[in-house]
């Protein structure tokens, strides 16, 4: 009667404890604790890390089209970069499969990121990608949401990319099947690849982000998952021995090595101050500690064996206490987690045979365990190296653009061969204007034209025909009428840049003061030192182009007159002319002819110069060869040294035409100088002639001068057009960063918001138990060790009318011969203090109660124990009357389940009190019945 009476109370507590696990107050969090509890495996997997989506597609594009002119190579570019967007979506932006394949998307985007890294300036200044992931383990609150990191850097992409293919590797070894060999190498495979992926980002996330890490790719974290994924796949190494029967010396240092890994892993989560607060530690720190149990005592079980071989019987018997020892721990500390039945038989069965032929047969002294020699180790795993490519179908998507080391050097080396082929011209054209403003000077070759006193010379004629050619004044006014314009254009584009940053950088200057340490993120001021400094050389640069245009100005101002006079016509130039008398006749002396051989071969060397000129800048050659050379052989480019030594070969020879050519010049024009001196020695002068070589000169010298004034106002024009398109590029690069800062600064203020929302508002404090508990209630029931989430309690309703009073007996009627117990049945026992078994809910009675039932309180027990064989109790009819109210409506379902407890047997009971619970649900009255009901069965 007590196992029946025993069996009806289990039975009715699994009914409750279904019930009350499937009622609609469950909470659901309460839900998903006990599902990941359930679904935990012996084999631990990882989370997946969220991404936020990006468009790499605008940036790239962007900084191809700036950096790479347009033509086949651009459009292949942009191309690739299109193709490296679909990638991304690819293998972030969709649920992964737990594959292979879904594993080499991981691994080609790792690997394409790695290849790209080189050639683009992904940076916070230059080439700004903001890339958001949410912390694996953090699941945030109800309204705090999950910890999010936002950053512009590339190696935080790579470091989330590899941590999310380190997470796959390990679920694809979980949905292994560990009894076929094909299985077990598969997941020691891969639980080697998670290992060496998470030692990987452990040795390099700091230096990759330059910030603090979130806590999931933390150094600490990853470090430890790094331990598990190896332990595991130690683990599998030793059920691979295990399965193909090797030998037990073997299997044991296997098992111990993995039995050492685990508490490895398990110290690392156990000492790590800020991994047992995710509730993903939590669940995984008591399988550690179940597996370096269970791999201890795998060990210590294989080892015995190995001791019953050498007839050490003592040892043995000492070894599989010790593994049912540790067996024992596992079954009552982690039986929820690890299941150690098998084991445990295995060993209690060869523990009880060893004892048995021992103590009959060999009588064998059992050492201490402390005593017993230590069992070898053996490791057979060991973390993947994480060298790319990873992905064995891996093609660069930019295979023939250079790394930005190249590009960079190239860059170099083009600015100091720009400044090479520069000075040479230069040096040239001023050897140039020197000769000719020496000529000029001498009134040379119109002097020797001029013998007549009256004509104008051709010389003169030639340069006024090629001053109207090239529009004379209109054409060189212009030419200084357009660069003011140019000039205030240029100046608005950088002011509105420079504008740009300073709002920017004041917004952040003002939400650091609020926030103080918590606006963790780059200071502006810090990031846009190179892009300030950048705006300073162009202000700069137009500071002295507008020094240079006075300069061309107030020479334009100096020469106008003559310059007008050499647009007029001839017949108005010849009048212009001073008239002199006839000179005397030169025209076959032989100074004369000397002056004109002078001339003609200073005239050959402003040719030659002009050729040479040419070949300077034909100059080409492919550096980009020599600098991939050198970064493959030696990682980094001198690229001074190699553009300097390259330079010399290729304009050495040059440098040394252009000074032979300036030594000749020098000669001519000593020797020209001379001629002219013995030319006009020979010459007659007077005031009228004198008159006429001055005005002749100035003609040449403004001829000269609109010359060399049209072509600086030529390259004053390239010159601010160029610029405008290099501040143009300036002015996107400060966009695009403002963007992004605006884009980072909008993130992190909403994690401040949602961390500032998840804080309390006040510190918290102790409510007097009058203010919470103003009717003194009986004791609760103690909630059993496991219980993690207490239901939320109903809301007050109105007080229904007052609770009967509880059945009372006079001891005289306990002693009543009626109410003794019947012959065979036990005593009946004390009710318990506390309840038993799993926990149930409990509810604060209703403030109108004075008296609430204790649990365990059974009103009925006066009325002792009935047998289930001895006669039923005569049925006593329910008095009738009038409709029942709310009273007599829970009166009439006391005395139901007072009726039910009498009458029925065990399995009939459970079958009213489900059908009752049932109707409760349904009824307005949902939360009374089920309470009391609980109150009285219990």
């Amino acid at each position: 009667m007590r196992q029946r009476h025993m069996t009806f109370r289990s039975t009715i507590q699994e009914v409750g404890s279904h019930l009350f696990l499937s009622g609609w107050w469950l909470s659901p969090i309460l839900f998903v604790t006990f599902r990941a509890r359930a679904e935990m495996a012996t084999f631990i997997s990882v989370p997946f890390k969220k991404s936020s989506e990006v468009d790499l597609v605008k940036p790239l594009s962007k900084f191809v089209t700036a950096t790479y002119p347009a033509g086949e190579e651009q459009a292949e570019y942009i191309r690739s970069v299109e193709e490296l967007n679909k990638l991304r979506k690819s293998a972030l932006g969709r649920p992964l499969d737990k594959h292979e394949s879904s594993l080499e998307i991981l691994l080609r985007y790792y690997d394409q990121l790695c290849a790209v890294e080189p050639k683009f300036p992904f940076s916070e200044n230059l080439l700004c990608l903001t890339f958001t992931w949410k912390d694996a383990f953090d699941k945030g609150s109800l309204f705090g949401g999950s910890v999010k990191l936002a950053l512009a850097s590339l190696g935080y992409e790579k470091t989330c990319v590899l941590f999310n293919a380190a997470a796959l590797a390990s679920q694809i070894a979980l949905e292994q099947n560990l009894d076929s060999d094909e299985g077990l190498k598969t997941a020691a495979k891969f639980y080697q690849l998670a290992s060496g992926a998470f030692g990987h980002i452990k040795d390099t996330v700091l230096s990759a982000l330059n910030r603090e890490p979130t806590m999931d790719i933390a150094p600490e974290t990853v470090g430890t998952l790094s331990i598990i994924m190896l332990a595991q796949a130690q683990e599998v190494f030793f059920l691979k021995a295990t399965s193909d029967k090797m030998k037990d010396g073997i299997i044991a240092k296997l098992a111990n090595q993995a039995a050492d890994f685990y508490s490895d892993a398990f110290k690392q989560c156990q000492y790590k101050e800020n991994l047992p607060k995710y509730f993903y530690f939590q669940e995984v720190l008591p399988v550690l500690a179940a597996k370096h149990c269970i791999m201890q005592a795998n060990a210590e079980l294989h080892q015995s064996i190995l001791a019953k071989q050498k007839k050490r019987f003592g040892e043995e018997i000492a070894r599989l206490q010790h593994a049912a020892e540790l067996v024992k721990t596992v079954a009552s500390r982690y039986d929820e987690y690890v299941s150690v039945k098998d084991l445990s038989d295995k060993i209690n069965r060869a523990l009880a045979a060893a004892k048995k032929d021992n103590d009959f047969i060999y009588h064998d002294r059992v050492p201490e365990v402390k005593d017993l020699e230590h069992i070898g180790k053996a490791a057979l795993v060991k973390a993947t190296a994480i060298t790319p490519p990873l992905s064995a179908k891996f093609t660069d998507l930019f295979e023939n653009m250079v790394p930005l080391a190249v590009q960079q050097s190239m860059s170099a080396y083009n600015q100091r061969k720009s400044e090479m082929v520069n000075r040479l011209v230069g040096t040239m054209r001023e050897a140039t204007n020197l000769s000719n403003g020496v000529l000029a000077s001498l009134n040379l070759p119109a002097a020797l034209e001029d013998l007549s006193g009256n004509s104008i010379p051709q010389s003169i004629v030639e340069k006024a025909r090629a001053i109207v050619q090239q529009g004379g004044l209109q054409s060189i006014e212009q030419l200084i009428r357009d660069l003011p314009e140019l000039l205030t254009r240029n100046r608005e584009i950088l002011v509105e840049s420079l504008k740009m940053l300073d709002d920017e950088e004041s917004t952040d200057s003002e939400l650091r003061s609020k926030f103080n340490q918590r606006w963790n993120r780059t200071a502006s001021a810090d990031l846009y030192k190179p892009l300030r400094a950048e705006g300073g050389n162009f202000r700069s640069v137009l500071d002295k182009a507008v020094e240079a245009d006075q300069v061309v100005r107030e020479r334009y101002n100096a020469h106008c007159e003559m310059i007008a006079l050499l647009c007029k016509p001839e017949a108005e130039l010849a009048a212009a002319l001073p008239s002199a008398n006839p000179a005397q006749t030169l025209q076959g002396s032989e100074v004369v002819s000397v002056l004109r051989s002078h001339l003609a071969k200073l005239e050959e060397v402003k040719k030659e110069r002009e050729g040479l000129e040419e070949e300077i800048k034909a100059v080409t050659f492919d550096m980009s060869t020599c600098f991939l050379t050198a970064l493959a052989q030696d990682g980094a480019i001198n690229e001074e040294a190699l553009s300097v030594s390259q330079l010399d070969q290729l304009y050495g020879s040059y440098t040394q035409r252009v000074q032979a050519s300036l030594r000749t010049q020098e000669e001519l024009l000593g020797k020209v100088q001379a001629s002219h001196q013995e030319f006009s020695s020979l010459k007659q002068s007077n005031s009228e002639a004198n008159d006429r070589e001055e005005v002749l000169k100035k003609l040449a010298s403004a001829h000269d001068s609109y010359v060399e004034i049209t072509s600086n106002l030529k390259e004053g024009t390239k010159f601010y057009n160029d610029l405008t398109e290099i501040l143009l590029k300036f002015q996107n690069k400060c966009s695009d960063i403002v963007f992004a800062r605006k884009t980072e600064r909008d993130e992190l203020l909403k994690e401040l918001q949602q961390s500032i929302a998840r804080e309390p508002s006040a510190p918290s404090f102790n409510v007097p138990a009058y203010q919470t508990n103003p009717t003194p209630t009986a004791a609760m029931p103690t909630p059993a060790p496991r219980t993690v989430f207490q239901p939320q309690q109903p809301e007050a309703k109105a007080p229904p009318p007052q609770r009967p009073p509880p059945p009372s007996f006079t001891p005289q009627a306990a002693s009543a011969p009626g109410n003794q117990p019947l012959p065979g049945n036990p005593p009946a026992v004390a009710p318990p203090s506390q309840a038993q078994g799993p926990p149930y809910p409990t509810y604060q009675g209703f403030p109108g109660y004075a008296y609430q039932m204790p649990m365990g309180y059974n009103p009925y027990a006066g009325y002792a124990q009935y047998n289930m064989g001895a006669p039923m109790q005569p049925y006593v009819p329910y008095p009738q009357g009038g409709a029942p109210g709310p009273g007599d409506r829970k009166a009439e379902a006391r005395a139901e389940t007072k009726r039910t407890f009498r009458t029925y047997s065990a399995l009939e009971t459970l079958s009213v009190i489900t059908d009752y619970f049932s109707r409760a649900f349904r009824e307005d009255d949902r939360h009374d019945g089920p309470r009391i009901l609980w109150a009285e069965v219990m």
